[in-house]
């Protein structure tokens, strides 16, 4: 689910790239002392520092930790409006290289307007290092999130979570328990002073939405241009409980274009003939290897289960161009062929970061229910509603044990500038569209929507040209569609 790492959706949830920076020279100024980035494939102009914020922000005076900071500088100083701040996904996934990477999808017009900013957030990639030492078996996917088991019962699920709640509580220290998504919005209220800018636009993305949505409820009158891509549902009494149940609905809206793609006349790599035995096709094979596993030299887990297809499906939805290898598998499997090689494993330390900290913000941000015997009913009425994903939204969280108190509700409301722009793809298979309309209700007329009648996590750039328009027409000059609009 775009990503070099598949991390950012663990549990449920959505995220995008990991950074590819390496490292970056340090500072340690109020100010930001600029070097150059080091890592592959970066912009040249792209620059690095590190900041120090408050480890507990009820403790603006005790402990300090370092956040890196990343930007290119506008061209052209002369149409510089400001700074533009780009918030990664997740939980769990560095930005520090996002203004190469997300700068090169914007038109030098846009650019021109902005220092864009990126950064990793405290836990991850040249920030301070978030490591829970979970054991290396519970960090493959298929263990991580809450697949239940090849019977539909959730004891394996509760045994993983269990241990991995456990090694967070016994090895995270202060830094796990001050992790979240209201401290996120400090550090970029903190990265925004050092930077001597009065306001900033922001453009989040998947669960960078709700972080940037956060932060213009917390400092509504520090925000200029706010962009809101494949938007996560505010709920404040669900927040990342609603996401990861939601997945549930967003498989369902996207699959349908994987069945007509895997069924068109030509396609070589054609699973049936018509979508629905498409979705047959996937629901039987899938429940065969639950059954009786294959062998999958090079797969983390060496052997490709019915959890295993359905990950790969939960991963092969969110872009077009996996469709191929998602079809691949599921004929190899069908057929017992030899299966296509498997995606290499990422390394375990940025594993290691990445879940302490996606543990973190969803054990922190919200009180998760503690009874086995509820999840268990959960999983059961999901599997029954819900079958490409055979129950695991609503599966076992490792909050149910989490021991430390829950952040303040935010309540994402209408409240302050009318400076907010929604783009949302219509079957997104992460953050459903009647998620993001929730989001869109709550801005009220702060806000509008642009739909994009496309598929895939990710709005834009969009292959619909109206899309792409209004996104840039308002990140150049701040207008907005005067009602929410539908691109098809």
């Amino acid at each position: 689910m775009r990503r070099t790492v598949r991390l950012a959706a663990v549990l449920g949830l959505a995220g995008m790239a990991v950074s590819g920076v390496t490292a970056c020279q340090l500072a340690s100024s109020a100010a930001p002392t600029w070097y150059p980035c080091q890592g592959n494939g970066l912009d040249p102009r792209q620059e690095c520092a590190t900041l120090s914020v408050p480890l507990d922000y009820d403790k603006p005076d005790g402990e300090r930790i370092s956040i890196a900071v990343s930007r290119i500088r506008s061209a052209h100083p002369e149409h510089r409006r400001g700074v533009l701040f780009l918030v990664p996904g997740g939980p769990g996934s560095g930005g520090l290289g996002l203004p190469s990477t997300w700068g090169a999808r914007l038109p030098e017009s846009v650019r021109d307007e902005y220092d864009l900013i990126g950064f990793d957030p405290r836990g991850l990639g040249a920030s301070v290092e978030a490591n829970c030492h979970v054991p290396k078996e519970d960090l493959v996917l298929e263990r991580l999130r809450p697949w239940p088991d090849a019977d539909g019962g959730i004891a394996g699920n509760v045994e993983v979570e269990n241990r991995v709640a456990a090694a967070c509580i016994r090895n995270g220290g202060a830094l796990v328990r001050s992790i979240g998504t209201r401290t996120e919005a400090r550090d970029i209220d903190r990265i925004r002073e050092s930077l001597g800018e009065n306001k900033i636009a922001a453009w989040g993305q998947s669960y960078g939405t709700y972080v940037v949505s956060v932060y213009a409820t917390m400092f509504a009158d520090r925000t200029d241009r706010v962009l809101l891509d494949s938007n996560d549902d505010p709920d404040p009494d669900l927040i990342e409980r609603g996401w990861a149940a939601n997945y549930a609905v967003a498989m369902e809206d996207r699959f349908p274009d994987f069945a007509r793609w895997a069924s068109s006349d030509g396609n070589p790599d054609r699973v049936a003939e018509t979508p629905d035995a498409v979705r047959e096709e996937f629901l039987t094979v899938a429940a065969r290897l639950d059954r009786a596993p294959l062998p999958w030299p090079g797969a983390e887990l060496s052997a490709l289960s019915g959890n295993g297809l359905r990950q790969t499906m939960l991963d092969g939805l969110h872009s077009d161009k996996q469709f191929p290898f998602l079809a691949q598998l599921l004929n190899a499997a069908a057929g017992s062929g030899t299966l296509p090689a498997a995606p290499p494993a990422a390394p375990e330390q940025t594993v290691q970061r990445s879940t302490a900290v996606l543990i973190a913000t969803l054990c922190n941000d919200v009180a998760w229910p503690t009874s086995v015997g509820d999840y268990t009913a959960a999983v059961a009425a999901d599997r029954a509603r819900f079958p490409l994903t055979a129950g695991m939204p609503r599966g076992y969280s490792p909050c149910a044990t989490w021991p430390y108190p829950v952040a303040p509700r935010t309540l994402v409301n209408s409240s302050g500038p009318s400076n907010v722009l929604l783009v949302q793809n219509l079957r997104d298979p992460a953050s459903p569209y009647s998620g993001a309309l929730n989001l869109r209700r709550a801005f009220g007329d702060r806000a509008r929507m642009v739909a994009v009648d496309a598929g895939g996590h990710g709005a834009y750039p969009s292959p619909v040209a109206c899309a792409n328009e209004a996104v840039e027409r308002f990140l150049r000059d701040g207008t907005r569609p005067e009602t929410d609009l539908t691109c098809r």
